[in-house]
């Protein structure tokens, strides 16, 4: 019988001991991130084609010798906003504002914006969505030889469970889920939506005591780590903290988007990677 594991960390946090950028409000259009990501990380942006004719535009950022790729997948409506001279016009999710952590740690990140700035809402549990992770995965390994992840946070869990649900065999290395929808809102559909019951990679789940996101209850955590039947390597992670400066509670700029608490779920999520990237 497959057997789970947690562990948590505790932590605090308080606006008076963040550097003044981060205590910035969560705004629709913001050129500078919520978290400096200045780590001296080689960023590019990549046209990538599609097999089903479509293209997609990916931001790479990536350290001198990379451990590990993580493809990175954001929550909301996906939109990230990449601009051909690399800026980026929504960079305060999650996997956005944190790829300089990323790459400090050693690994690289590629995150996907979306076709014309189209929303994925409602879409990330497709069989067409799917297959662009499936891309994605793909691209990532004809970068380097390293272990491929699939990083997913909020409605890009949904993607996450998704592309991994389907992922062919040895493709990827493991799954991340970061305080993943697993209640039915807006989007009309959740982690359960996307197969997970098929992964048969090692998953992490994680989830934050202090969200307060209405579709991203923490006590669901150990639901989603038991709807992975096929996977014989599951853990559930579960972290608390986090500074609010986001007008909603499953804002970026939360304790759902671990604001404040970058630092420690990155270290403590880098461990199970570096378990796990072979």
């Amino acid at each position: 019988m497959r057997q789970y594991s947690s562990f948590m960390i505790t932590t605090l946090s308080c606006c008076a001991f963040m550097p003044a950028v981060a205590c910035a409000h969560d705004r629709l259009h913001q050129d500078r991130p919520a978290v400096s990501t200045d780590a001296g990380q080689n960023e590019r942006i990549f046209t990538l084609p599609l097999k089903d004719g479509g293209q997609l535009r990916v931001l790479s950022a990536a350290p001198a010798r990379p451990r590990a790729t993580l493809v990175m997948l954001p929550g909301g409506a996906g939109d990230v906003g990449v601009e051909p001279d690399g800026s980026i016009r929504h960079g305060n999710n999650f996997v956005v504002r944190t790829r300089g952590l990323w790459n400090l740690r050693g690994y690289a990140v590629l995150i996907p914006d979306t076709r014309d700035h189209a929303s994925l809402r409602g879409q990330r549990s497709s069989a067409t969505y799917a297959r662009v992770v499936a891309d994605l995965v793909a691209f990532a390994h004809r970068q380097g030889s390293q272990a491929v992840f699939v990083l997913g946070t909020s409605q890009g869990s949904i993607a996450a469970v998704n592309g991994a649900a389907h992922a062919p065999a040895g493709s990827i290395a493991g799954v991340v889920l970061t305080e993943s929808v697993s209640v039915m809102g807006g989007s009309r559909e959740t982690v359960f939506s996307a197969d997970p019951q098929n992964i048969r990679a090692p998953v992490l789940v994680v989830a934050n005591r202090d969200d307060r996101c209405n579709v991203a209850p923490p006590q669901a955590a150990r639901q989603i780590a038991d709807a992975m039947m096929a996977s014989r390597d599951v853990r559930v992670l579960m972290v608390a903290g986090g500074t609010t400066r986001s007008k909603k509670a499953c804002g970026s700029l939360s304790p759902h988007g671990y604001f404040g608490i970058e630092d420690q779920v990155i270290d403590a999520i880098s461990q199970w990677l570096d378990a796990h990237a072979g």
